[in-house]
């Protein structure tokens, strides 16, 4: 496997192509700091907390593993309950998009989703 496969659409080419191409899915909530507010002018010791949902795919082919991380939503820890769940359902809404065009393309896998 060629080590510039690093999209999903790359894997779905493969499939097209004859390729067996087999896939595990493992979601993610990522916590990091950043230094200051996105959204407002503050000063570079503020800091806050936020997440980030990303899932990573595990492919293998001809015997080969590849893993591609791919990033859905971010938001920041504490907001509210509201902006939480908007925030997870469009990642979920997203993902969903990826899993279409995976299956369309015959790749088996299974489907999770945030909650």
């Amino acid at each position: 496997m060629e080590q510039s496969i690093c999209r999903l659409e790359n894997f779905i080419s493969l499939t097209r192509k004859g390729e067996k191409v087999d896939l595990t899915i493992t979601l993610n909530k990522q916590i990091f700091t950043r230094k200051f507010d996105p959204y407002t002018m503050g000063d570079s010791e503020d800091e806050i907390d936020m997440y980030m949902l990303s899932a990573d795919y595990l492919f293998v082919v001809a015997g080969e593993t590849k893993e591609v991380t791919k990033y859905y939503v971010s938001g920041i820890e504490g907001e509210s309950l509201v902006a939480t769940k908007d925030n997870i359902s469009i990642a979920n809404e997203r993902l969903k998009m990826d899993y279409d065009r995976l299956k369309k393309a015959k790749i088996v896998f299974l489907e999770k989703f945030w909650d």
